[in-house]
């Protein structure tokens, strides 16, 4: 039996992980690097171990850090989670020689499972359709060319040890591929501990479908149903759905018999995830679907499987490394309605979906019928550049399709999280989609409806209103602040505030009325409006969690921010209102958008530095990896000046106009700010 349990992971998934085993009786123990000190599964766990600095080679990727924190804390168990070392047989092989039970498959199904060309091989013995592709020994870029040339293009590029879209690139001619294989195997290395790679014959807009598979130590394989998961961007799902929607019920069990095949060709052992792709333009003559890839390990979507079966997957897998058989036969699984997951992550959908990082100002998960949320965030946290930027996953179920996708739709309306970029918006307006509604999915879904997708402009008299009251009952009221006195205080006071998209600032004048907390509100000079409003209740949010642990003390003395709930009146219109400052940034969230607003000093400003144009500037936090010009150097339109890594992705940083390098502020290794001037160009007409 399991009394105790590391858990070798960080996040959403640690916390879901310690959820089952308080459950269960299992004291648990998290480990966590110095970015994640404050981290909520931290707080969760019974015992926490730190394990080393942020970087995840030195932290999470480390075996013999995480197997000595396992011996020091005398657990008898380490669950692996997913990502880092959740499909390394490595790891595994080294916890079963430190006499730990490893809660998942045995080290050789991995090592047969885990690296995609071997797993390619067992299904194809096995009898299952694949997609032609090589892999394995020989991986020098000749190798590949070779390759390419007979599986005929496109081709797709993919770490052989990892999935979740980390080294992943789609390659349509020879003269890009070994541009990708370069910056596929850097990613896959530092999201794996490997940098070996496969490549396939890629298909044009096929739907990705996977199976749930699970097996014991006494013989027993079933499956747990389908899940469509074709709606991705960079190669990473964003929607997941069970059962998958418009498949045709003989279709359904040849998938569900293969993905059972494949998992005996190999005695597997504990949960895993077989996946498909679904010929949907005729591309494998005649074949409907074939094998891609099997996942030895738990699936970020499997709480999709848990809400259609009634099921703790978690729990299987514990009761499953104990030796104990299946609960269950084939027979006996029964699935009930319809599940859709959409996954919440700290980026820009409307620039290239990169990563976002910053402080969470504000996170308020939804609540209602139907509805699971998993999640390992609090606000006050950090959202750095080291980690994947996954943050939470909302999930709604019901009786059917249509049901489950009202709930999602109105959670995701209900969702708060303020402070950093996120695709929350986006993931809104994929379920409005009417080809969603349809069922009409591919991997080419959102390039083929999103590719010009903006973010909503949101409500902004009702955010510049939201954020003037908040300021005034802050000065106002003491249990806002210490106190704020005026010479005057019936005079009308001005609040100024400069939004992304203008120039010019935006005044707001508020002038208090005779009862309290009724004001008349006037915006000049665009949009302009006067209005009566009314502030029925302000609650401030960062004190009103009663569930989350203690908030960074920068936080909860008032150093750094506040989270605010209003309830307001505009006009006999009553409104809820979520909004959240740090400094003099507030971000509103309204029902149509949420808005970033600066608070401007009554007082003249600086002028910018007169040398700040004609530098390029980093997108965002992260490592630069690669310095591709030098000074003097003339550059045109599009040429890559600076690869940078962020959250496990490498992204390539381009000029956007012809000019001479002037200067160059980095190097490789160096870590740079959102915002920081990378290279200096001089701009020059061709």
């Amino acid at each position: 039996m399991i009394s105790s349990l590391l858990i070798a992971n960080r996040g959403e998934i640690a916390c879901r992980i310690i959820r089952t085993c308080r459950r269960l009786g299992i004291r648990t123990v998290a480990v966590y690097s110095d970015a994640d000190a404050g981290a909520l599964h931290v707080h969760m766990a019974d015992e926490a171990i730190h394990i080393g600095p942020a970087l995840a080679t030195e932290s999470y990727l480390a075996i013999e850090k995480i197997v000595g924190a396992a011996r020091r804390a005398a657990v008898d168990a380490i669950h692996p989670g997913y990502g880092f070392l959740a499909e390394s047989a490595a790891f595994a092989m080294a916890c079963a020689e430190a006499g730990l039970i490893f809660v998942g498959p045995t080290p050789e199904a991995t090592a047969a499972l885990g690296d995609k060309h071997a797993a390619r091989e067992l299904a194809a013995r096995s009898g299952v359709p694949v997609l032609p592709g090589y892999g394995g020994a020989g991986q020098s870029d000749a190798a590949f060319e070779q390759a390419a040339g007979r599986i005929g293009w496109p081709v797709m590029v993919k770490a052989a040890a990892g999935g979740g879209g980390k080294g992943m690139r789609l390659v349509e001619r020879a003269d890009d591929l070994p541009a990708a294989l370069e910056s596929a195997r850097h990613e896959a290395h530092a999201a794996f501990g490997s940098g070996e790679l496969i490549i396939k014959r890629a298909l044009a807009a096929p739907r990705h479908v996977e199976v749930q598979v699970f097996g014991d130590q006494h013989g027993n394989i079933i499956h747990l149903g389908e899940r469509e998961c074709s709606v991705q961007r960079r190669h990473q799902k964003v929607i997941e759905e069970a059962p998958a929607p418009a498949l045709a019920p003989e279709l359904r069990a040849a998938i569900c018999a293969a993905a059972v095949a494949v998992a005996r060709g190999a005695g597997y052992t504990n949960a895993g995830t077989v996946e498909f792709l679904l010929d949907t333009r005729g591309d494998l003559v005649g074949r409907p679907y074939c094998f891609l890839e099997m996942n030895t390990r738990l699936q970020v979507e499997h709480p999709v499987t848990e809400c259609i079966t009634g099921l703790d997957l978690v729990e299987w897998q514990i009761r499953v490394a104990e030796g104990q058989p299946l609960p269950l036969r084939q027979d006996q699984v029964q699935l009930h309605g319809h599940t859709i997951e959409a996954r919440l992550y700290a980026e820009d959908p409307a620039n290239g979906f990169l990563p976002a990082t910053g402080t969470i100002a504000l996170w308020h998960a939804p609540l209602g019928e139907g509805l699971r949320v998993e999640s390992g965030v609090q606000t006050g946290d950090q959202v750095a550049i080291h980690y994947d930027p996954l943050l939470a996953k909302i999930v709604a179920h019901g009786p059917d399709r249509p049901t489950a996708l009202r709930r999602l739709a109105r959670a995701l309306e209900t969702t708060t999280l303020l402070g950093v970029a996120n695709n929350r918006a986006f993931l809104r307006a994929i379920l409005d989609r009417p080809a969603f509604q349809a069922g009409a999915l591919s991997t080419g879904f959102l390039a083929e409806h999103f590719a010009s997708w903006a973010e909503p402009a949101g409500d902004l008299p009702l955010a510049l209103i939201a954020a003037t009251l908040a300021q005034w009952a802050r000065h106002s009221r003491p249990e806002i602040s210490n106190g704020y006195w005026r010479n005057n205080p019936a005079r009308p006071q001005p609040y100024r505030f400069l939004v992304p998209t203008r120039t010019d600032p935006i005044e707001v004048r508020l002038t208090p009325e005779r009862h309290a907390m009724a004001y008349q509100i006037g915006i000049t000079p665009e949009p302009a409006i006067s209005a009566h409003v009314e502030l029925n209740e302000i609650v401030d949010a960062t004190t009103s969690m009663a569930a989350a642990p203690p908030l960074p003390s920068q936080w909860e003395n008032g150093l750094e921010g506040q989270a605010l709930d209003l309830t307001l009146t505009l006009d006999g219109h009553r409104q809820h209102v979520a909004l959240a400052n740090i400094g003099d940034t507030w971000w509103v969230q309204t029902r149509v958008g949420t808005i970033r607003l600066r608070a401007l000093s009554l007082l003249p400003e600086p002028r910018p530095p007169a040398d700040a144009g004609g530098s390029l500037r980093a997108p965002m936090p992260g490592v630069v990896l690669a310095v591709l010009v030098a000074p003097g150097q003339r550059v045109a339109a599009g040429d890559a000046l600076l690869k940078l890594e962020a959250m496990k992705m490498e992204h390539t940083v381009r000029t956007a106009a012809a000019g001479v390098v002037e200067a160059v502020h980095f190097a490789p290794g160096d870590t740079v700010e959102a915002d920081a001037v990378l290279v200096k160009i001089e701009e020059i007409s061709d």
